[in-house]
């Protein structure tokens, strides 16, 4: 990752561009919209690259479902950023985000399997996680034809002792 840019927690700030962001890809079907007051009600959860002129490259969030289980969610790279290491970046912020609230059971949901896959998440099926179904699939407009794969990974309790 180049020495200009910064890996951060997001600030209220910073809900517009996040949402800009996750809604360019949301607009090609990648991503659900999500709007800047969304956004800012969740902001604690979200995770930023900036770069040094200020201009966010990436996000993403840790999303919740019980004390032991998050979603790493919304991850999105700028496309003049991509193959950059940023998606990387972002991933590793919010799993660091997760270590530090004692989260160890960390999935995605996503339409970038060789992505997550790349990055030590294995494959496994979504009904592992009835919280999220309960929570979020069921009310998804997507419900009926949703093509997103999930992904999880265990974080090591060693791993969530050293991060606190």
């Amino acid at each position: 990752m180049a020495p200009d840019l910064l890996v951060r927690r997001a600030l209220s700030r910073d809900a517009t561009a996040i949402s800009e962001l996750n809604n360019s890809f949301a607009s090609e079907g990648q991503m659900l919209r999500r709007t800047p007051e969304m956004i800012s009600l969740a902001i604690d959860d979200y995770v930023v690259v900036q770069q040094g002129n200020g201009q966010l490259l990436a996000c993403g969030a840790l999303k919740e479902y019980s004390p032991s289980v998050a979603e790493v969610a919304a991850i999105a790279v700028s496309r003049e950023a991509h193959g950059k290491g940023l998606g990387r970046a972002i991933v590793n912020a919010v799993e660091d985000l997760a270590r530090k609230r004692g989260t160890y059971d960390v999935f995605a949901l996503t339409l970038q399997p060789d992505f997550f896959a790349a990055i030590g998440y294995q494959r496994v099926d979504r009904a592992r996680y009835p919280e999220k179904i309960r929570r979020d699939c069921l009310a998804c407009a997507r419900r009926f034809a949703c093509n997103e794969i999930c992904f999880a990974k265990t974080l090591l309790a060693a791993d969530i002792v050293r991060a606190a």
